[in-house]
Parts: C-alpha cells; structure tokens; sequence
C-alpha cells in the first residue's frame, strides 16, 4: 500500500472522528506547511539548510498542495527563505488538505443543524482506520517497536510540536512523551531536525502573538 503524504498523516490525527480539529487551525497550518517541506526535502525534491530552501527537482507528483508550492520556490532566482515559504504555504495548506482527503474518500463532508436552525459542516472520517494506520508508526516509534524512518521521525516531531500527544494514547506522561516525539525527530537527519525546530518555533512565535 502506497504511504500516504505526511501532511495527510498529520492532518488526520489533528481531528477527532467527527472531524473536529484538536489545535488551533492557524497552528495545523504551519505544521501541515512543515510537513509538506519535509516530504519535499526526504524525497529529494528540495534541500533545505541554515534556513534556507532550494528546489532539486520541480517535477509535479499529483499532489495539489506539493505542485501548488514547487513551482514558485523554482522560480525563487536565490535561496529561499524557509520561514518565508512555510508561511505561504500555511496560507491554504489546511483547506487543500481537507480538499484533498474528501477527493480521496478519506473525509466524508457531513452538514448539520444546531439546535435545529444554523447549519454547520463537518469533514468526518470515513473509516477511522485511516488514522489509526496514520498514527501506528509513531506510537511504534515512541515505545521502540521499530526504527522510524525520515518521514516517521518527521510526523513524531511535528505530532509534538503541536502537542498532539494525548491523541497517541500511550500511557506516558504527557511531558515525558513530548520529549521523546522530539528527540527521535532529532536524532534522525538535520533536515528533519531543523524543519521541525523551526515549526516549533514558529508555533511558539505565533501563540505569544496572540497575547500582545
């Protein structure tokens, strides 16, 4: 079975059954817009080094949120920024995800009425395997079952970042289980390790905003 794209992996444990999202959605964004440098990056498409990003193959995948991205950073003349392209990618990357997923019948678009009178949608899981295969590697990864690879050890770091650990059901403490999402981010490549420390931080930039 073809692996699917780690910002699908990333978006599905990031919702609940009903399709609720379980982090605030400008924080999924930059994780889903970090997840998809790092496919970029393990699949050779892109290098990315001392924050910056240059494009080693622009070939389009099929993939409407990765052939969207590519393009524009070719055309980037120097380097480009990291910060500066997750940050447009997280423009969009949330509703293309979505997008994506109910094309592949992952999601199921369920609209409802509260209290009889205002209708409201929901993207609800078509068959909840999806996440729990979604989530298999990294729980795996956690309790030392197998070795992850690049694109494990991506999806434990940014499943940390965004403080989706409780969504793994492992009987750790909270704290402890964080440390561990992010030290097998790290021990694994530079190029995992430096997105991820860079998504965190921008995650971390983005929730003292808030309080300004």
């Amino acid at each position: 079975m073809t692996r699917p794209p780690l910002h699908h992996e990333l978006f599905l444990i990031g919702h609940d059954q009903s399709g609720k999202p379980l982090v605030h959605q400008h924080s999924m964004a930059l994780g889903l817009a970090g997840a998809v440098l790092l496919d970029l990056a393990l699949s050779g498409r892109v290098t990315v080094g001392q924050g910056r990003i240059t494009v080693a193959d622009p070939t389009p995948v099929g993939d409407v949120v990765v052939d969207s991205l590519v393009p524009l950073m070719a055309r980037d003349r120097a380097e480009g920024e990291a910060r500066f392209w997750i940050k447009k990618l997280a423009e969009d990357a949330y509703d293309r995800t979505r997008q994506s997923l109910v094309t592949a019948g992952v999601l199921v678009m369920v609209t409802r009425r509260r209290m009889g009178m205002l209708p409201y949608t929901r993207y609800q899981l078509a068959d909840i395997a999806s996440v729990v295969r979604a989530s298999a590697g990294v729980r795996s990864a956690v309790e030392g079952w197998k070795q992850p690879d690049g694109r494990g050890a991506a999806l434990c770091g940014l499943v940390g970042a965004l403080r989706l650990e409780a969504e793994l059901y492992l009987d750790q403490p909270s704290a402890r289980l964080v440390e561990r999402l992010r030290e097998i981010a790290g021990e694994h490549s530079p190029v995992v390790r430096e997105v991820v420390q860079l998504i965190d931080d921008m995650l971390g930039e983005a929730a003292v905003a808030v309080f300004r």
